[in-house]
């Protein structure tokens, strides 16, 4: 009994650390060749997986439609960051480089394909987690929430496509006109992508803290746990929604918050305690 705790408290542990680690090493390091990051990923890929098994997506096994439900509802939140933990040998996009861009097209269209599949993603754990609620005392305000959803996430795949998709034709077609300053009439177009893409993190922030209220009302989750989801969604979506001209570190914060991947980093740890909820009810 006390291997099996250790082994699902060491399992959650490591699901905790990989996006700390991601957008440390992304952001910290930088690129570096994919025959280096790549072999990681799909090592830290499969660990994730099998973390996920053992703190309770075993749960799937049983004949317990309620607790498949919910190990289903966390994995939906859980696998779009095994997607971007790849982003941590990426790097930021080479945005102010049309040939650094080209030169690493290949990568870059793979970085926007798992972007869009994490939005649908946790899209499809929001809806879930919205039907399983739906008979409980937060149903309200996951009603709030998922409609913050239904309203972000079109919205967040357009915004993909536009930097994933034609940002590099776009760049493509710069490099092979041999032209090095990006055309006047681009810089008001990625402007104002640049506010879409504020308003759907802040979307998606106002919608976690809408889960994390209904899972607080329902008894799913402690109290503390649901107060701390609810303060760094309303604390990231403050700095969400700041002007980017503002001096140091609210510039940095709000870029850092605005970064795509990083709004779904809260549902993915609501994913972690789903699974380990299921867990911990399939062990007694």
């Amino acid at each position: 009994m006390q291997s099996k705790l250790f082994k699902r408290n060491l399992s959650q542990l490591y699901l905790t650390l990989v996006p700390v680690f991601t957008i440390i090493l992304g952001l910290g390091i930088g690129y570096v060749s994919y025959k280096i990051y790549l072999p990681i990923w799909l090592i830290n890929v499969v660990l994730m997986m099998i973390a996920s098994w053992i703190l309770g997506a075993h749960v799937i096994k049983t004949a317990d439609q309620e607790k498949k439900h919910l190990a289903a509802c966390g994995l939906f939140f859980i696998v779009p960051t095994m997607l971007s933990s790849m982003f941590a040998g990426l790097g930021a996009p080479p945005y102010e480089s049309p040939k650094m861009w080209v030169a690493s097209a290949n990568e870059q269209l793979i970085r926007y394909y798992f972007l869009l599949a994490m939005g649908v993603l946790i899209a499809f754990g929001y809806a879930l987690l919205k039907e399983k609620l739906k008979k409980t005392p937060g149903n309200f305000y996951a009603l709030f929430g998922f409609i913050a959803i239904q309203i972000a996430i079109p919205v967040y795949l357009i915004d993909m496509s536009f930097w994933g998709f034609y940002l590099t034709k776009l760049y493509r077609v710069m490099v092979a006109s041999l032209i090095e300053k990006a055309p006047e009439w681009i810089l008001p177009l990625r402007n104002q992508f640049f506010y879409i893409n504020m308003m759907v993190a802040a979307l998606v922030y106002l919608a976690t803290a809408a889960f994390a209220m209904a899972l607080k009302k329902a008894g799913w989750f402690k109290p503390v746990a649901c107060h701390i989801y609810i303060l760094i969604s309303l604390m990231f979506f403050l700095f969400d929604v700041l002007p980017p001209t503002l001096p140091e570190p609210f510039a940095t914060l709000n870029f850092v918050v605005s970064i795509p991947a990083v709004p779904f980093m809260l549902p993915y740890f609501i994913g972690i305690n789903l699974l380990r909820k299921v867990g911990n009810s399939s062990s007694v």
